[in-house]
């Protein structure tokens, strides 16, 4: 049976990879975000490898009008909901604009929890279905105001998990460290210039592949690769100084 999945933030990085390894394996792909031509090339994409169907939905998730008819289409039902969309702020929070925190702040934690509202309904009376909500492993450490965004979208998903899993719907946190997409050169920093250690880098490919893999087990929580379970791992065991100091390495 073909299935149904909608992803935000569609239009570039992660999320393009979401949907085109979701469609890849057979699913028809709801792609949400601000840009309709990024997306239109992204759909273009997706229907020339696997001929599956792509719905484009322009949206920014900051608009009232556009977030609520993201959720009508939720309501409409989906097997699989991606929380992709996201954005970075310079980790100086005292120079940053109190308006552009509260952005932040609702399009990671207030924008993912309405629309797994929104996705959850249709799931339950279903029997099956499966939230990815795209974290990071910032939020394990001390790491501003975008960890600290990220770290209640992991509790929220490992709490969704244990809830709603026996009634046949789980939910993932993907938690990645440094990918290379465009969320860096958003924050204005070209490549090479993010202040990131060679051996951090991770592939968008292998960061979805890994999630995808962890949420068809059922898994609450997916960190992506070897190397950042053993820095999260360790982060939990060091002082927070110690922890803070280092997190603030790169952007």
């Amino acid at each position: 049976m073909t299935r149904t999945v909608l992803v935000t933030g569609a239009s570039s990085g992660l999320g393009a990879e979401f949907a085109r390894q979701l469609a890849a394996r057979g699913a028809d792909v709801v792609l949400v975000g601000r840009d309709r031509e990024a997306l239109a090339g992204v759909a273009d994409g997706i229907r020339a490898a696997s001929g599956n169907r792509v719905e484009i939905l322009p949206a920014d998730l900051l608009d009232d009008d556009d977030l609520a008819a993201v959720e009508a289409r939720l309501a409409e039902g989906v097997d699989v909901l991606v929380n992709n969309a996201g954005f970075g702020l310079d980790l100086a929070f005292e120079k940053n604009a109190v308006v552009d925190e509260v952005r932040h702040l609702r399009l990671h934690v207030e924008v993912a929890l309405r629309l797994t509202h929104a996705a959850l309904p249709a799931m339950l009376e279903r029997g099956s279905g499966r939230i990815v909500n795209v974290a990071s492993v910032a939020g394990f450490v001390p790491r501003g105001t975008y960890g600290a965004a990220k770290g209640w979208l992991i509790s929220f998903s490992r709490w969704a998990n244990v809830t709603y899993a026996p009634r046949g719907v789980t939910v993932t946190a993907v938690c990645p460290g440094f990918v290379h997409t465009n969320f860096h050169e958003r924050l204005g920093l070209p490549p090479g210039e993010e202040g990131v250690a060679p051996g951090l880098w991770l592939d968008a490919r292998t960061v979805v592949r890994e999630g995808l893999r962890d949420a068809a087990r059922g898994r609450a929580v997916s960190i992506s690769s070897l190397r950042y379970k053993l820095l999260v791992a360790a982060s939990r065991l060091l002082p927070d100084g110690v922890v803070v100091r280092a997190a603030s390495r790169g952007r």
